[in-house]
C-alpha cells in the first residue's frame, strides 16, 4: 500500500486565544525537511504536556474527509487548503477505518509508527470558530492520528507514504479512538485490557485504557 503525501507542514507556537498559544496553524513546506525524533524539522508545539513528544511526533489527518466537514460547515475558509486540523501531514486515500495502531510507514526516507488517534480539544473549535467541531469529531471518528518517529530521515511534499508492516490489522485507528475517546470501551472491557497491554499504543492511551478496569 502506497500514497503520496500532497502536503507537508510545519508550525511555530504563537499567541492563539489571549495569552495561550498554539502551533495548530501550519503552513507548506516547500522542498524536504528532515524527521527526527521528536517531529519535522521546523515544527514545534506549544504545550508540550499534551502535545508532541515521542508518541505524537507528526500529526496526519486524511485530505478524505474535508469534503465532509466542507459541507457540514456550508464552505470555511480554512479548507481551501491543507493544515486546518493542525495536520503536518496531508494524504488521500488512507482514513481511520482502514489505518492500524503499530502500522509502520516509509515517510520519505524516514520510518515511522501510528501510535495513536488524535484526541481533539478545544483549539479545533476555536480555530474554525465553532465550537462544536471537537465533539463532532468524537462522533463521526474522523480523528486523524499521530506517528512515533523509528528512523530518522527527511520527507517532502510528494513523497510516498509506504506501508512497511501491519502487524494488527484488527486494531483500526477508528475502533482504538472509538474504544478510548468515543466511550466505546465501557462495554468492551476485554478490548480495553488488551490496548492497556499494547506496547505501541502511546503511553497516555495505555493508561486511558487502564483506568476503567480499576
Amino acid at each position: 500500500m502506497e500514497h503520496r503525501i500532497d502536503a507537508l507542514l510545519t508550525g511555530r507556537a504563537r499567541t492563539f486565544r489571549g495569552t495561550e498559544k498554539s502551533a495548530i496553524a501550519k503552513t507548506l513546506v516547500d522542498g524536504p525537511r528532515k524527521v527526527g525524533l521528536l517531529g519535522i524539522e521546523g515544527d514545534e508545539q506549544a504545550d508540550l504536556t499534551v502535545h508532541g513528544g515521542p508518541d505524537k511526533a507528526i500529526h496526519h489527518y486524511p485530505r478524505d474527509h474535508y469534503s465532509f466537514w466542507d459541507e457540514m460547515f456550508g464552505g470555511h475558509a480554512l479548507l481551501a487548503n491543507a493544515g486546518a486540523f493542525g495536520e503536518n501531514v496531508s494524504t488521500i486515500g488512507l482514513v481511520e477505518a482502514e489505518a492500524c495502531i503499530g502500522d509502520r510507514f516509509r515517510l520519505g526516507s524516514a520510518l515511522v509508527e501510528i501510535s495513536q488517534g488524535r484526541q481533539p480539544c478545544w483549539k479545533l473549535g476555536h480555530r474554525f470558530g465553532i465550537a462544536s467541531v471537537p465533539a463532532t469529531v468524537v462522533k463521526t471518528r474522523r480523528s486523524g492520528w499521530y506517528y512515533r518517529v523509528i528512523e530518522e530521515g527527511a520527507v517532502a511534499a510528494g513523497d510516498a507514504l509506504a506501508l512497511v508492516d501491519r502487524p494488527m490489522p484488527e486494531w483500526t485507528v477508528e475502533r482504538v479512538f472509538g474504544l478510548l475517546i468515543g466511550g466505546g470501551g465501557k462495554r468492551e472491557p476485554a478490548a480495553l485490557r488488551e490496548l492497556s497491554g499494547m506496547d505501541v499504543l502511546a503511553t497516555t492511551w495505555r493508561t486511558r485504557a487502564e483506568k476503567p478496569l480499576g
